[in-house]
C-alpha cells in the first residue's frame, strides 16, 4: 500500500460508500469525539450524498498515538489528507470544536484551488469571537461537570472509572486545541455559510453564530433547532433536510 493510501485509511472513515456520488459531506467530530458520531450520517446521506468522518489521532483505533494539540497544525495536515477526496464536489460540516477547524481546512482548501462547495458550522462560535475558556486547565471533576451540562457523551462514561480514564486524556487535549485557537485575519471564504445550533446550548447563544456570515462572499443562512449542544442527535432528520437541500440546491433562492 502506498504511502497516500495509507495516510487516507488512518485519518477518514467512509462508512456507507458511495459508488458515483453527487456531492461528498467531510464531517469533523467535535472535542472529545471520533468519527464514528457521523455513522448515522453517512447512512441516511444516501444515494445523492456520501458522507466521510475525519478520524482524529489519539482516540478508538488511533488511541495509540498522539492527542490533538494544536488545531492550526492538524487543519494543515487533514488538508493534505483530504486532496484525493477533493476529486468531485464536495462540502464540510463540524460540529462544535469541528466547526472551527472545518473552517480552517476550508480555508487552506480555497488557497489551493480546491474549493469546497458548502460549509456547514455547528453549535460554535465565529472563528474571531472564540472566549478565553480554560477548561482544559479544569480539574478532572469539572471536566466531567462541563460534560454533563453540555451532554454530549453517554451517561455510562460518568459512572465508569475505567471509561471515564480512557475519555479525558483526549478531552482535556481537544479542549486544550480548541481553546487556545487563535483566528488569523485573512481573505473570506467565497462558499456559502450555513450555522446550525440548539436553542437551549449553554456554551453558544444563538445570536453568536450570526457573526459566521461575517466569514464569506457567499450567502449565509442560520438554522435554529430545539435542544442543547448536542441537538443534531435528536433533530438528525431535520438537520440532514437543511443540508441536503443546501448541497442539492433544493429550495435555494
Amino acid at each position: 500500500m502506498h504511502k497516500g493510501a495509507h495516510e487516507s485509511e488512518l485519518w477518514i472513515r467512509r462508512f456507507s460508500p458511495a459508488a458515483d456520488p453527487e456531492i461528498r459531506l467531510i464531517c469533523f467530530p467535535h472535542a472529545g469525539g471520533s468519527a464514528s458520531f457521523y455513522h448515522p450520517f453517512s447512512r441516511e446521506l444516501l444515494p445523492p450524498v456520501e458522507a466521510l468522518a475525519v478520524q482524529y489521532p489519539g482516540r478508538q483505533d488511533r488511541r495509540a498515538e498522539g492527542c490533538v494539540t494544536d488545531l492550526t497544525d492538524l487543519a494543515d495536515r487533514i488538508s493534505e489528507v483530504l486532496t484525493p477526496w477533493t476529486d468531485r464536489p464536495f462540502a464540510l460540516f463540524g460540529h462544535s470544536m469541528g466547526a472551527t477547524l472545518a473552517y480552517e481546512v476550508a480555508r487552506r482548501l480555497e488557497a489551493a484551488g480546491r474549493a469546497p462547495g458548502a460549509l456547514f458550522v455547528s453549535a460554535r462560535r465565529a472563528p474571531h469571537r472564540n472566549r478565553n475558556d480554560r477548561w482544559h486547565l479544569s480539574p478532572d471533576s469539572d471536566l466531567v461537570a462541563d460534560l454533563k451540562a453540555l451532554d454530549g457523551t453517554g451517561t455510562q462514561v460518568y459512572d465508569d472509572p475505567e471509561l471515564l480514564a480512557l475519555v479525558l486524556p483526549v478531552l482535556r487535549s481537544d479542549y486544550r486545541a480548541a481553546e487556545t485557537y487563535h483566528y488569523r485575519p485573512g481573505p473570506k471564504l467565497n462558499c456559502p455559510i450555513t450555522a446550525l445550533t440548539g436553542d437551549a446550548d449553554p456554551r453558544v447563544p444563538v445570536d453568536e453564530l450570526r457573526h459566521w456570515g461575517e466569514h464569506t462572499t457567499s450567502r449565509f443562512d442560520l438554522h435554529v433547532f430545539p435542544g442543547g449542544h448536542f441537538y443534531l442527535t435528536d433533530q438528525q432528520a431535520h438537520v440532514l433536510r437543511v443540508v441536503v437541500d443546501r448541497l442539492l440546491g433544493v429550495g435555494a433562492g
